[in-house]
């Protein structure tokens, strides 16, 4: 079906990550299928697509300019390709998602790959918690890794920046990519860059109708979620009020997914808009913070 989305809709907390959780639950067994995983048991060096952009980003911030023996969170893991790729490249890691079926395709995944990572079952906003339940009180990481997809589906980005600046430990870089907040914007079946969607956070989400998922052909049966728009003024406000030090951001051109029908893909597998639309909207945005 065609998807269809309401702005400005009044909705609780529970409610919509209920209806986002069971959406996402039905998307495993299709991203299982989908996401090439083949690749990772055919080829021990082989790396998602989204940390092989990310890496080079990130090891410019870290000591010794590699991940080799640091302890690493990965918020909002889903099946657990992006963690396993990072801990081929040296990390420690440890996957949080609020997803059962997804944790269980992540530790089916590394299992199979001879990783040694660790799952934790829970919303990011009560991360710091779940990783004590789960590890052991005053666990800290070196990193926290978050990207592609991730805070659109949260409400409260002042709770999330806590929770990462609880999970770092002093010196800890967090690295966080995600479709830039002007992209969320567009509305990407018109043949023209349209602004259709809220770029500023008002509380109210956008509700959609959808039964696809931006991978492969398979459909769910639980098709309504819940997302909400997070200014940049927003994403790095929360940061800095939780104590942490910006040292970088960037805006990108290209995406890992296709956001619109219009977007060409690349040699390199990501998307981006055609002609002169490239240079006209930012696709990602990437903060990387310190906590002192």
């Amino acid at each position: 079906m065609a998807p269809e989305a309401v702005d400005g809709v009044e909705v609780g907390w529970e409610d919509a990550r209920a209806a986002n959780l069971a959406n996402w639950d039905d998307r495993v067994p299709l991203h299982v299928e989908a996401y090439g995983l083949d690749a990772y048991a055919a080829d021990p060096t082989h790396l998602s697509s989204v940390v092989r952009h990310d890496l080079p980003v990130l090891e410019r911030h870290l000591d010794g300019g590699s991940l080799a023996g640091l302890d690493l969170c990965h918020l909002q893991c889903h099946i657990g390709t992006d963690t396993v790729s990072l801990a081929r490249a040296g990390a420690r890691v440890v996957g949080v998602d609020f997803s059962a079926p997804a944790l269980e395709a992540a530790a089916r995944l590394a299992e199979g790959l001879g990783i040694d990572a660790r799952w934790v079952e829970g919303d990011v906003l009560d991360a710091r918690a779940l990783v004590d339940a789960a590890l052991g009180a005053d666990r800290t990481f070196d990193v926290v890794y978050t990207s592609i997809g991730t805070i659109g589906w949260l409400s409260d980005l002042t709770a999330w920046a806590r929770q990462i600046a609880a999970l770092l430990a002093p010196g800890g870089v967090l690295y966080f990519r995600d479709g830039h907040p002007m992209l969320g914007t567009i509305d990407e079946y018109r043949d023209e860059l349209v602004a259709r969607y809220r770029y500023f956070a008002d509380g109210r989400a956008l509700r959609w109708d959808d039964d696809a998922t931006y991978v492969g052909d398979g459909t769910v049966e639980s098709t309504v979620t819940y997302e909400w728009a997070h200014p940049v003024s927003e994403i790095v406000t929360a940061l800095l009020h939780a104590g942490l030090t910006i040292e970088a951001m960037d805006e990108g051109r290209t995406l890992p997914w296709r956001f619109s029908p219009r977007m060409v893909e690349r040699p390199d597998g990501d998307f981006e808009w055609p002609g002169e639309d490239a240079a006209r909207v930012p696709c990602t945005l990437t903060v990387v913070a310190r906590k002192r």
